[in-house]
């Protein structure tokens, strides 16, 4: 009899996954894919926040200038770049950690730093959470406020307020993990693993409409075109595909410690120079190495 009930509980298992994906499909393929955010009515209330600080931005068309970063926690993706490592912060991903602050802790930073008027939202990936993100619309709003979000590209939300600057990363082939290979914290890398990594890693139609609609954007495709030219070529058919023009595109190199950004950079910054790209550097942990909030 224990055997028939955990046959059964097996099968109902696999008949929920399935559904799951099936539905998921569904959601990626419609043609209104669009998150309709709501509004944070707590502000006491515990938020998938995991990191909260003053730093300068340091990559992109927008890098150099003092910013309030607000990190989330989860995320859509599983990246990991070979020689460049896992995704630099595997602590909101691989193994995301949970929330640590509220509303109120946003608005207090930003009344302890009046000068600074800019947001850097980052993750993880900060678009699964709609409402946190439409909130913030708000804010910026009412305060001047520039935000940038980095973001894979996986979903559109349709904020109040359009963004300001949308930095656009996708993922490509080059970010899969690998079947078998270890996780920052030793787990095993399988294919369900895999598969939730490439379940919404192109997701063009949800990037199109964030293009469309929110203020300004850069495109920030993560390779060294040197020693990945395959994946240049991946990457560079998306941006023709999606019209991006040269002068959107920032290339920033793979690397996650600041001893194979070193090894890289000559290589990048030639290829930019020398190809008509923007080069963005990793400048956080060429200065700071691993160290988190930075």
């Amino acid at each position: 009899n224990l055997w028939s009930m955990q046959k059964i509980v097996l099968f109902m298992k696999d008949k929920l996954n399935n559904m799951i994906t099936e539905n998921f499909d569904k959601f990626l393929n419609s043609p209104y894919n669009v998150m309709k955010p709501k509004r944070i009515t707590d502000y006491n209330k515990v938020l998938p926040i995991v990191e909260l600080y003053p730093c300068i931005q340091s990559e992109g068309s927008r890098q150099g200038r003092p910013t309030i970063a607000i990190r989330t926690t989860g995320c859509t993706h599983r990246c990991w770049f070979g020689e460049g490592g896992w995704c630099d912060s595997w602590y909101t991903s691989i193994h995301p950690e949970k929330g640590l602050y509220n509303f109120n802790d946003i608005i207090k930073i930003y009344d302890q730093y009046p000068y600074i008027t800019e947001m850097m939202l980052t993750g993880g990936s900060p678009t699964m959470h709609p409402d946190l993100v439409n909130e913030l619309t708000h804010f910026a709003h009412e305060r001047g406020i520039i935000i940038t979000i980095e973001t894979e590209g996986s979903h559109f939300i349709e904020t109040d307020y359009p963004i300001g600057l949308i930095s656009l990363s996708p993922k490509f082939s080059n970010s899969i993990p690998e079947e078998g290979i270890l996780t920052p914290k030793g787990a095993t890398v399988d294919q369900r693993m895999i598969d939730l990594h490439n379940s919404m890693r192109l997701n063009k139609e949800a990037m199109k409409k964030m293009i469309a609609y929110h203020t300004d954007y850069h495109f920030k495709p993560v390779c060294n075109p040197i020693e990945m030219p395959d994946i240049w070529e991946e990457i560079e058919a998306f941006r023709i595909e999606l019209g991006i023009p040269k002068h959107k595109t920032w290339i920033m190199p793979p690397g996650d410690n600041r001893e194979e950004l070193i090894r890289v950079y000559p290589m990048v910054i030639d290829f930019c120079a020398e190809n008509g790209y923007n080069f963005t550097g990793r400048e956080h942990i060429i200065a700071f190495d691993t160290k988190r909030g930075v």
